[in-house]
């Protein structure tokens, strides 16, 4: 069988504010693919893009190996790739002229390419799969090995003779643990330990329990799972972490599904094989208020070794909720956040400034809860339009400059909001250092002998007279 380069678009390192936080994860879609073509009998490598400088690096890969095929095969389970950065996709078209340069069979499965596949395709790509990729992969690959016929492939874009053929959509995989362990072999992992290192925190790996998400918020893309939402068994999740445990060392991990723990009892099942199987972890998830709230989860999660819990708070406003069809209420981020606390969880939340028809009375309400509830990290954005969203239909008329961030640190408006962007890079600021106060004034009250926190009390001394400064300039702006 032939054999085929994998490889994704995603650099740490063309994205600054990623590449500072020094917390690189390997492109698991990626490794999951690779890993089903390999029990297919192909002879599979991995280009892993994460650490390198730029895109040109491939070149002495290809002209060593000489795959057949070079697959670019974003990670699907990160929220990076699906904001389809500037920088990203220019890294990914060189890639792709590289390749063609040395005869391969090009084919791009990404968030990206999903939403924007004629770009991919006239830049000299062979094939784009849209959406889940491993058996359109798998079924493409297989036809051109033997030379058989590919056009009524499903879940395929390609250009027949100059026209842009587009094949009807693949059904999403529904029985998840058919596949195999990711090919996590491939990954240079003491590269990745030694990045983490600077970081100052425990080394950590990338799981992924689920795919898909059942909400339905109006602002949120889903090129690649879709609004279904399947589950990989406990069992399988269990062996996995058994196996990573055993093999690299590790004990921490990010679930990096959207949304964690949505099955019924999936949790008290993962909990239990933990237990069985004397495995030891930490772990941190993404998840919703409203299903924390449900039954036992929060005690069977900080019993499973939940370590902390990212929420999509997004606003205080309920008015702000409603318009982004979230589907919470503002009372059960505060309960949620209370619950969490008392059993030792740390909680964090995603806030979104810059929706539409938000005003000042919005701002003030989410400022008051971050204060209040004092969560244990904060991640600020503003409202970013995805295509293939509700949100996007309602401001696609203004993109016409710029519809994409170069990189995540970009914070462009890129719709006409209530203020502009430099009134929302100057928020972000503002809230971060509200955010810290609140933190040093706690750490104040409740004093002890960690140097973390003294840190956190002597730093109040910049940022108690830089928020006043920054509360007058933002006051001015909004003028």
């Amino acid at each position: 069988m032939s054999s085929i380069l994998f490889s994704h678009s995603y650099y740490y390192k063309l994205d600054a504010k990623q590449w500072k936080n020094k917390m690189p994860f390997p492109p698991l879609g990626t490794l999951y693919a690779a890993s089903l073509l390999r029990n297919n009998g192909f002879e599979v490598n991995l280009f892993d893009t994460n650490l390198r400088d730029n895109p040109y690096e491939i070149e002495s890969i290809l002209k060593e190996s000489k795959p057949k095929f070079l697959v670019i095969y974003d990670d699907g389970f990160n929220y990076l790739t699906k904001m389809c950065l500037t920088n990203m996709r220019e890294a990914c078209f060189e890639m792709i002229k590289i390749g063609k340069s040395y005869n391969c069979n090009i084919i791009v499965c990404s968030s990206d390419a999903t939403d924007h596949y004629e770009k991919y395709l006239n830049q000299g790509a062979d094939f784009v799969i849209r959406g889940e990729g491993e058996l359109t992969l798998l079924e493409l690959v297989n036809a051109l090995e033997r030379n058989q016929s590919y056009q009524e492939i499903q879940g395929i874009v390609f250009k027949d003779n100059s026209e842009i053929k587009v094949n009807s959509s693949r059904n999403v995989l529904q029985h998840l643990d058919d596949l195999p362990l990711p090919a996590w072999d491939l990954v240079d992992m003491e590269s990745y330990k030694n990045v983490w290192k600077q970081s100052k925190q425990e080394f950590t790996l990338n799981i992924a329990t689920t795919r898909g998400c059942p909400y339905k918020c109006n602002w949120c893309a889903k090129p690649i799972y879709g609004n279904r939402y399947n589950a990989h068994s406990p069992e399988y999740i269990v062996n996995e972490i058994k196996f990573l445990k055993e093999k690299f060392g590790v004990s921490r991990f990010w679930i990096c599904d959207d949304i964690f723990g949505l099955k019924p009892n999936w949790a008290q099942e993962f909990n239990q094989l933990l237990k069985e199987k004397d495995l030891k972890i930490s772990y941190f998830i993404q998840s919703r208020v409203d299903l924390l709230l449900k039954e036992d989860t929060i005690a069977v999660l900080a019993e499973s070794g939940l370590e902390e819990v990212w929420v999509g708070a997004e606003s205080a406003s309920q008015k702000i909720l409603d318009a982004m069809d979230k589907g919470i209420k503002v009372e059960e981020i505060y309960e949620a956040t209370r619950l969490l606390k008392a059993k030792k969880v740390k909680v964090a939340f995603f806030l979104q400034f810059g929706y539409l028809e938000e005003n000042q009375d919005d701002i003030q309400k989410t400022i008051a809860m971050v204060k209040e509830l004092k969560p244990d990290n904060i991640g600020i954005s503003v409202s970013y339009p995805l295509p293939g969203t509700k949100f996007y239909d309602k401001v696609k008329d203004d993109l016409k400059l710029k519809a994409n961030w170069t990189d995540s640190d970009d914070f462009d408006m890129m719709f006409h909001g209530t203020y502009n962007s430099n009134y929302y890079r100057k928020l972000q600021r503002f809230v971060h250092k509200e955010f810290r106060k609140s933190q040093g004034f706690e750490n104040l009250k409740h004093f002890s002998f960690s140097m973390e926190k003294i840190k956190s009390i002597v730093k109040l001394a910049y940022y108690i007279p830089s928020s006043l400064i920054d509360k007058i300039l933002l006051k001015r702006m909004a003028i």
